[in-house]
């Protein structure tokens, strides 16, 4: 049998490098559990049901059904559900990294994204054969749809620049990790210099490879970010329009609303009429305000 780390019903756990662990390690929080990772060790986390948040060094997130989302080794997540919610992941040691590229040619990235209903029910259901099983052996099925997930990033990977296929993956696997601390800061306007020191790049590697990766620049992509948070918040949450401002990371309401027309042809006001659950005036209702600080998607 694989070890296996369960959170259930409030239980908080952490996973560090000094305890017994085996290459790969089936993980699972649930109902107000969390688990958090310390070892140096690279985890991939799928949510089933309900959400969960995430806090590591690449920022806050906030996980809905069907998403996923990955971590480097030094990245340390701390991965807390709600309470009706379920996530699973897994945490592998360099030599199931390695077993996965003899097997497949391919590795895995950090970054984040979405699973199809059917990819969601195969991973649950490798996830449980692993855990009940022992031996290496037992896992591999799972990492190679966990490889499978991350497809849409093989031609990306060719794109970078290098001479070798290792150092274009080292390349992309620092510009995902890039990308993904764009993500986890979209409170706040995120500098190049941040991102450089991430990769260990200089400021003009980081923008020219990513532009080329990406199609956007870094902050392009960090204000298209910053917008979009201020979008959920209008949509599940009573905060007035200029507390949405400030917690997407804007200096003042003005510059906000002209960046929000632009980016939705609407102004916010409008755009909070338009969603399902409009306050119904500048003032909260009789229920507490949901602004938290894991309101990242």
């Amino acid at each position: 049998m694989q070890q296996v780390i369960t959170a259930d019903r409030g239980l908080a756990l952490c996973l560090d490098g000094a305890s017994d662990s085996t290459s790969t390690t089936c993980l699972a929080v649930s109902r107000l559990g969390s688990i958090r990772t310390t070892a140096a060790t690279f985890t991939l986390w799928v949510q089933l049901r309900g959400r969960a948040w995430v806090e590591s060094k690449e920022g806050r997130f906030r996980l809905r059904a069907g998403d996923w989302i990955a971590f480097d080794k030094d990245s340390h997540p701390t991965v807390q559900a709600d309470r009706s919610a379920l996530c699973v992941g897994v945490s592998l040691d360099g030599g199931s990294l390695q077993s996965l590229a003899e097997l497949t040619d391919a590795t895995l990235y950090p970054g984040r994204s979405q699973l199809s209903r059917s990819d969601l029910r195969i991973a649950l259901r490798l996830w449980r054969r692993a855990a009940l099983q022992s031996g290496s052996a037992s896992a591999r099925p799972l990492l190679l749809h966990l490889a499978a997930m991350q497809r849409d990033f093989v031609e990306q990977e060719q794109r970078c620049p290098g001479r070798s296929r290792s150092r274009r993956r080292q390349v992309f696997g620092r510009m995902q990790r890039a990308r993904l601390y764009l993500e986890g800061n979209s409170d706040r306007v995120v500098r190049i210099s941040e991102l450089a020191q991430l990769t260990n790049f200089s400021s003009w590697y980081v923008s020219k490879t990513f532009q080329s990766l990406y199609d956007e620049s870094p902050q392009a992509l960090s204000a298209r970010l910053r917008l979009e948070r201020a979008s959920d918040l209008l949509r599940d949450t009573s905060m007035m329009i200029g507390e949405v401002a400030a917690a997407s990371g804007f200096d003042n309401c003005c510059s906000f609303a002209r960046a929000f027309r632009a980016r939705f042809g609407v102004s916010a006001s409008r755009y909070r009429d338009q969603t399902t659950n409009p306050p119904d005036s500048a003032k909260p209702r009789n229920v507490t305000r949901k602004a938290m600080a894991f309101t990242q998607t």
